[in-house]
């Protein structure tokens, strides 16, 4: 990669993503792209510019000015969110990756998108989901993904467009508030308990889900897209986790750090459907063969880390 354009930027995973990139390829070498400005990116670290994904003409145009080889395209509608607003999340979600891949094809450039285990329904083999299996998902942000897949597989097969992806489990971070994904609960849950001591989840006891810590997602992404494109045999939506815990689970962990952390339990009819259709943990076995994917961060690890940085983060608010 050396000269790289992120839509979504000022996401989750983009805004963590863009300024790692930087360090990595150069700051001019990463254009970082949204449909509007926020805090939550450094804007006098490299180029930005302003882009509404469902705007394919505009797309190229960037890509284009900037002479980019890679496009990481990250815009997206959550699970939570995309239930509330299902035809708005087919448009932007599929609207949004159709250029994104017309504009990879017309300029070149090789091509990044995260699928999800939203990928998976309730039909979808529960423990250890292979690589390979039963697809059927029951929300629209699970249909989303399962046809970006299929389009980004087809983009490669019938033009050449080397596209590469993960499934991604629900990703825990200390910079940026994630937005309307069914696995927020696992980072909520540490602010709330560094702040106020206490937390109410809204996903029932009991409920497993893959995760991962996010400097192990943004090197996921890095080491697939310089893997050699000869050895991927699966290319798109490689099956990768870290973890997989329920929210009892992620309380412990933190109560060995804030020993008097209470938890309750309200769960939300909505979030908690979407996430019992999910795998309770996924086999990442191809992702480890085929590109020699790894993690550094179990459950305490993480937690250790979170509370450390989010304290720092949380006190620094307060005095200012």
């Amino acid at each position: 990669m050396k000269r790289i354009l992120i839509t979504g930027a000022l996401g989750q995973i983009g805004s963590e993503l863009t300024m790692r990139l930087r360090e990595i390829y150069g700051a001019d070498n990463v254009i970082a792209t949204d449909i509007k400005k926020s805090d939550n990116l450094n804007f006098e670290s490299g180029p930005f510019e302003i882009l509404d994904v469902t705007d394919g003409k505009r797309m190229v145009e960037i890509a284009k000015k900037y002479n980019v080889d890679t496009i990481m395209h990250l815009a997206a509608l959550l699970s939570a969110t995309a239930e509330a607003k299902p035809l708005f999340a087919w448009n932007l979600n599929m609207g949004g990756l159709m250029n994104a891949l017309e504009t990879a094809r017309e300029v070149n450039a090789q091509f990044f998108t995260p699928s999800s285990i939203g990928a998976f329904g309730p039909t979808t083999p529960k423990d250890q989901t292979p690589q390979d299996t039963i697809m059927r998902p029951t929300t629209m942000y699970g249909v989303n993904k399962v046809a970006g897949e299929l389009l980004a597989d087809y983009y490669h097969q019938r033009f050449g467009v080397d596209t590469r992806g993960v499934r991604f489990p629900g990703l825990i971070s200390y910079v940026a508030l994630p937005g309307g994904g069914t696995t927020d609960y696992a980072v909520e849950i540490y602010y709330e308990a560094i702040k106020n001591g206490r937390y109410t989840s809204y996903i029932d006891k009991g409920t497993y889900m893959d995760m991962m810590y996010m400097p192990d997602a943004l090197n996921a992404i890095i080491d697939l897209m310089e893997a050699d494109s000869s050895k991927l045999i699966h290319r798109n939506a490689f099956n990768v986790t870290a973890m997989s815990f329920a929210p009892e689970d992620i309380a412990a962990s933190i109560m060995k750090y804030i020993p008097n952390f209470k938890m309750a339990y309200n769960p939300d009819p909505v979030r908690q459907k979407i996430a019992d259709s999910w795998p309770n943990s996924i086999d990442a076995t191809a992702a480890k063969q085929e590109w020699g994917f790894k993690f550094e961060y179990d459950l305490d690890k993480m937690t250790q880390d979170m509370i450390e940085k989010l304290s720092q983060k949380l006190q620094i608010r307060k005095m200012a």
